[in-house]
């Protein structure tokens, strides 16, 4: 249409009128208010009709999930609307109480002013800041890689990796009970997918059998599986990747920064070293609580990355912010991890203290997902509204997210936690408890 215009207003020696101008670009189709807006289209109305009915299909399935709103700060004691007293916060992935931790504060802030609210592009283009390499450099240090390449989320991490992992000539053997952007980036890759029984080793080497003919075989894993707690068997499947020639991928979102001694993750709280080839983890849990996410490994793989990974390539930047707090974050690990220590504590007590009024606590011992063992939906979800009447800030955990059968109420301690906290956690969930006749 615009060329036609052009041509006619260079070979006639006339002005276009506004009124020839409105015939050829605003016609009346446009301008009916039913389409310009959309507000009175089929298609639209159809569109409503759907989410409506998707909606109530998920509210009578008892699965429509409420968020709750916080007025302040994330922290260990959080204002929720609805509420007049502050309550004890036990179910965020702040586990080492990082994300309103002063110094963290203070660093992001100290990079607004010195390299500004954003970069308004794409690594590659005019974002890559001195700070990104900069941070990148000390998470491979904390793991013990050779590099890192940094991501908006560790969703992106992990939807941008298996691409350029495994090709149609490669297998990747999967944990059935993997993160969702884990099973969402291996669906990218077209590499042949192989899923395994959750921790069942048996059935991974079956599948490793089974993908013998591949060129490349990669196993894939959660090192902390979060809905349970439970750690990924890595001595054995470390065995198993060296007798059948595999390469290992690690998630560790739910270990990174203090699961293991000096909170190096899996791999340190089972005395493994650096085993893993690739380690995917992220900035917004235990590491500041933000956002980011990030991949590291050799740096050839490393480099590929940037080459080729969609979600690098095509995402803006992680803001100054994020990453001036995430090398204050790191600073504060690598220096002396008494957070991890502390941490420990909490997690000690909490399980004991639980274990001795009669509750069953899932997950590994030493990582702080503890989740108490139900049974019932109903009594998770009476269990946790009651929980909140009393101060303590909880969320029950039903089918679907959990098995028939299975419900929880899912406990996640930090560092930041005090004794008398933990304690108070413990006494409220004895009385409601017995009230309920859990115990």
């Amino acid at each position: 249409l615009l060329p036609s215009l052009f041509a006619t207003t260079f070979i006639t020696p006339i002005t276009l009128s506004f009124s020839m101008l409105s015939r050829h670009l605003l016609r009346p189709s446009l301008l009916s208010s039913s389409s310009s807006n959309g507000l009175h289209t089929a298609s639209h109305k159809e569109l409503v009709e759907f989410c409506k009915s998707e909606l109530v299909g998920i509210q009578e399935a008892g699965t429509f999930k409420q968020e709750r709103v916080i007025e302040g700060p994330q922290g260990v004691e959080v204002k929720v609307a609805g509420f007049d007293k502050t309550l004890l916060n036990f179910c965020a992935n702040n586990y080492l109480g990082l994300s309103s931790h002063p110094e963290v504060i203070a660093a992001g802030k100290r990079a607004l002013d010195t390299h500004g609210a954003g970069l308004s592009s794409v690594r590659f283009i005019c974002g890559t800041q001195d700070i990104h390499k900069e941070l990148e450099s000390k998470i491979a240090r904390f793991h013990g890689r050779e590099d890192a390449i940094l991501y908006a989320a560790c969703f992106d991490a992990n939807a941008g990796i298996f691409e350029q992992l495994a090709g149609p000539d490669d297998a990747i053997i999967s944990d059935e009970l993997n993160h969702a952007s884990i099973i969402d980036g291996v669906r990218l890759s077209k590499a042949k997918r192989l899923r395994y029984k959750h921790l069942d080793m048996d059935d991974l080497e079956k599948q490793l059998k089974d993908a013998q003919g591949a060129r490349r075989r990669v196993i894939a894993t959660d090192g902390v599986f979060s809905m349970d707690g439970d750690v990924a068997p890595l001595r054995e499947i470390s065995w198993l990747a060296d007798k059948y020639n595999s390469l290992l991928f690690i998630d560790e979102c739910h270990a990174t920064g203090f699961f293991g001694k000096t909170g190096r993750g899996t791999e340190e709280e089972l005395g493994l070293g650096a085993r893993a080839e690739i380690i995917n983890s992220t900035l917004g849990k235990a590491l500041g609580g933000a956002m980011g996410g990030y991949t590291t490994g050799p740096k050839p793989f490393i480099d590929l990355l940037r080459q080729r990974a969609r979600p690098y390539l095509f995402s803006n930047s992680l803001a100054p912010a994020v990453v001036g707090q995430s090398i204050k974050v790191m600073d504060l690990l690598l220096e002396d991890n008494t957070f991890a220590r502390t941490l420990a504590a909490n997690i000690a007590q909490f399980r004991t203290g639980m274990a001795e009024l009669g509750f069953t606590v899932l997950g590994h011992s030493s990582h702080p997902i503890a989740p108490v063992f139900l049974g019932d939906a109903r009594i998770a979800s009476e269990m946790a509204s009651e929980m909140l009447k009393e101060g303590i800030y909880v969320v029950g955990f039903s089918f679907p997210v959990v098995p028939k059968g299975k419900a929880r109420i899912r406990v996640q301690l930090s560092a930041a936690h005090t004794k008398e906290q933990v304690e108070k956690a413990v006494n409220v969930f004895g009385r409601i408890g017995k009230k309920l006749g859990v115990i």
